[in-house]
């Protein structure tokens, strides 16, 4: 048994927390004033410098200079008469590099904009109400369409191919895929390079994610369509695999979509849903992948389920026996975790027909 941590621990915990809150909403400011960017790709600046390359205030940058310079992310050169701030690879990497598995700029940036909600979050955990998706505004949107990018860009096709069986079955000629909850569209794009003879076709209930899919679909030179529905809706006999990527914790009626997914099968279909990778029981203190979970649906994922009547109300921390749960009221006849591994934060299931 874990000992009970004294009033001084505790207070030194929280200190800890505190300067960590710091460092994620600086590096949100670095982030959208773009000044790890210019740091990463112009080189070393001074606070004037930087100011002069990014139209922004010295004043405001020799203090977010500084104080990233004592937390260790920048490295100080000064040659006494000018100071130098550099940014180092690694750092460089983490907080510009989009195409990197390493790249968290946006995890900064999804709990800066779940920050400014906090007031409606107030409100909502005491009414019992929610806060929607599309109330947390841009910085959430495309903060976890930029942090799933690079899994789903380079490490999908290596993931599913730990799963031949699945593979084999959607290397067929006219193979129809449904991806439900696709978002910015990135896992759509990634399985449509993946399935080249297969027709892939994303859905979302959110507009403007459709928007920004389909913005996406044509920079990347991707064929796939989007279609803006609800998931509950999806027509029936038409594919032979859906993917839900990360967004059956977030549904309010699971049950309903994942019912819908099964009647949308062909014959010989299957439903393959990933979703956070939480230990089968709560049995606290737990890791930090659990505390990262909890923390995205304390602030965002619980409340956007909580906006609607009659939720689920799931949250981010959707145990395998929640997922069974509802894949056997929407009339499936067992769920198998797919012997996928390596794939972030995430864990693959097939819902079997």
């Amino acid at each position: 048994m874990t000992p009970e941590p004294n009033a001084d621990a505790v207070a030194e915990r929280i200190l800890q927390a505190a300067l960590g809150t710091i460092d994620l909403l600086a590096v949100h400011l670095g982030d959208r004033l773009g000044w790890y960017r210019s740091l990463a790709g112009e080189g070393p600046a001074s606070s004037s410098e930087l100011a002069v390359r990014t139209n922004t205030s010295e004043r405001y940058a020799r203090e977010w200079l500084e104080q990233q310079a004592i937390t260790g992310i920048l490295v100080l050169n000064d040659d006494g008469d000018t100071r130098r701030f550099t940014l180092p690879a690694a750092a460089a990497e983490v907080l510009t590099d989009s195409n990197s598995l390493n790249y968290l700029a946006p995890l900064a940036r999804m709990f800066a904009g779940a920050a400014v909600q906090m007031p409606a979050l107030l409100d909502a955990y005491r009414a019992g109400t929610g806060v929607g998706w599309s109330d947390f505004g841009e910085d959430v949107l495309q903060s976890q369409a930029d942090m799933n990018r690079p899994w789903f860009h380079r490490e999908l096709e290596r993931a599913l191919n730990q799963a031949p069986d699945l593979v084999s079955r959607l290397q067929a000629e006219e193979t129809t895929i449904a991806d439900i909850g696709c978002g910015a569209g990135w896992s759509t794009i990634s399985l449509a390079r993946r399935f080249p003879t297969a027709k892939v076709t994303g859905f979302d209930v959110d507009a403007a994610s459709i928007d920004l899919a389909r913005v996406n679909a044509a920079d990347s030179g991707s064929a796939v369509e989007f279609e803006h529905i609800d998931a509950a809706g999806l027509p029936a006999d038409r594919f032979d695999a859906v993917f839900a990527f990360e967004c059956i914790h977030d549904l309010p009626y699971p049950v309903e979509v994942l019912a819908s997914a099964r009647q949308s099968l062909r014959t010989g279909g299957t439903v393959v849903v990933m979703d956070e990778a939480v230990a089968d029981a709560f049995q606290p203190p737990c890791d930090d992948v659990e505390r990262l979970m909890y923390g995205f649906s304390l602030l965002i994922c619980l409340p956007d389920g909580m906006s609607h009547p009659n939720s689920a109300a799931t949250g981010t921390v959707m145990r395998r026996a929640t997922l069974s749960g509802y894949a056997l009221a929407a009339g499936f006849r067992d769920v198998r975790v797919l012997p996928i591994e390596g794939f972030g934060f995430f864990r693959f299931y097939e819902l079997l027909p």
